[in-house]
């Protein structure tokens, strides 16, 4: 009888989680959201910020509750095939690796951006090649690289809050509170936001490499939220006192403009520093969580079986790994990083939808089934309140999707 496949092996405790889900959200939602949700919230923008974080939550706790149940690799991919039926497990698989593929893209841009503009595809090129090596040694290296980039981030970024607040260039009058561009602005803006706060997924994505899940993934996911919701509500009230809704909105670079502003301009080539450093730790968490997807997809015969692989050594999916670097890498060199992140936000948005969805069916009191329902109504709302390019684009992958899955996948996994 042959023995069966080496499996993922579980090294990784509260705090290596916690860092993890803290790389992805700091690096993708302070350097890249801000400015974008500006420009569609005007005076919301702290409104949409909050309306994001409650939507967050939700989703935070229902992938908490069904971690807990279900601590395999895929995420919602599993809770979802378990919980609804195959299609949707499929459907919530195919949105997060869709979307979070186009988010890796974006965020290798983003490193490009700010450690040389002129070779930015280039270097985007490069630093996902250089992570796929690090993510190709094992999770625990990932980690220990992770942890040293959130405490470089945080560091950058508690000395722009505090450059900003302490200046006498900053105003308390440009933090007034409105709806200048309405509740549809506010809306899409919150919606732009929620990719910022979307990281805690792969928490749960990376549930068969953490010890003792059904303890340690209901602690590390509002950990590593709750300190996220504050790190950016601390940042986007000191850059909106520097700038003001309408510069934020047309920065490209908000967090630098913000210290030029505020009468620092020596902190300029930290914040740029520190802008290359948070996307390389999200760029290195995502592409663990899309790794580990694909993985799961893989094993149920949605994807290729030969992406199923796990290295006898390393005990990493080398092979979804490798795949997910160099799908990654091509789309870095044409990705547009402001409409990556609308196209990311709806797919991740239909990934939590089914989350929710899935969690309702764990338990019938009306009670335990508030926070899935609310959570469901919020993705749906901020998803179809995102720009209509990215609604539009979005729901036609996802059409593909679903069409692939009629076509070649009707009857149950093997």
């Amino acid at each position: 009888m042959s023995s069966p496949p080496p499996g993922l092996r579980r090294t990784l405790g509260v705090r290596d989680a916690v860092v993890i889900g803290l790389g992805s959200m700091i690096g993708a939602g302070v350097f890249a959201a801000l400015g974008p949700a500006a420009r569609a919230a005007g005076t919301g923008l702290l409104p949409a910020l909050a309306v994001a974080a409650v939507v967050a939550y939700c989703n935070a706790l229902s992938s908490a509750r069904l971690a807990a149940r279900y601590p395999q690799s895929g995420g919602t991919y599993v809770y979802g095939r378990e919980r609804l039926g195959a299609f949707w497990g499929y459907l919530a698989g195919w949105a997060f690796v869709v979307g979070k593929t186009a988010s890796c893209a974006a965020m290798a841009l983003t490193v490009g951006v700010y450690a040389w503009p002129g070779q930015a595809h280039a270097v985007a090129v490069a630093a996902v090649v250089a992570l796929t090596a690090v993510n190709y040694g094992g999770v625990r290296k990932s980690a220990r690289l992770t942890r040293v980039i959130v405490a470089v981030v945080l560091a950058v970024l508690a000395s722009v809050v505090v450059v900003c607040l302490t200046s006498g260039r900053a105003g308390a009058g440009r933090l007034d509170i409105g709806l200048s561009s309405g509740a549809g602005g506010v809306l899409q803006a919150a919606g732009l936001l929620f990719f910022a706060f979307a990281g805690y997924a792969r928490i749960a994505t990376l549930g068969e490499e953490v010890r003792d899940p059904a303890r340690t993934i209901p602690r590390a996911i509002p950990v590593a939220l709750g300190i996220a919701l504050v790190v950016y509500a601390c940042v986007a009230v000191a850059v909106l006192s520097a700038l003001g809704a309408d510069a934020l909105g047309g920065s490209g670079a908000p967090l630098a403009d913000a210290v030029r502003a505020a009468g620092v301009p020596a902190l300029v080539p930290v914040v740029r520093v520190g802008a290359a450093v948070a996307a390389l730790g999200s760029l290195l968490a995502l592409i663990l969580g899309v790794s580990r997807t694909t993985l799961a997809m893989a094993r149920d015969g949605r994807l290729p079986p030969a992406l199923a692989a796990v290295h006898p050594r390393f005990a990493v999916p080398h092979r979804a790994e490798l795949a997910v670097g160099a799908v990654v890498a091509v789309a870095a060199a044409t990705v547009d990083v402001r409409g990556a992140i609308g196209f990311s936000s709806f797919g991740v948005l239909v990934y939590y939808a089914v989350a929710n969805a899935s969690a309702w069916t764990l338990d019938p009191a009306p009670r335990a089934r508030v926070v899935p329902v609310v959570g469901v109504l919020g993705c749906a709302v901020l998803a179809f309140a995102l720009p209509v390019v990215s609604v539009v684009t979005g729901a036609a992958v996802l059409a593909v999707g679903a069409l692939a899955y009629a076509v070649r996948w009707r009857s149950p996994a093997p």
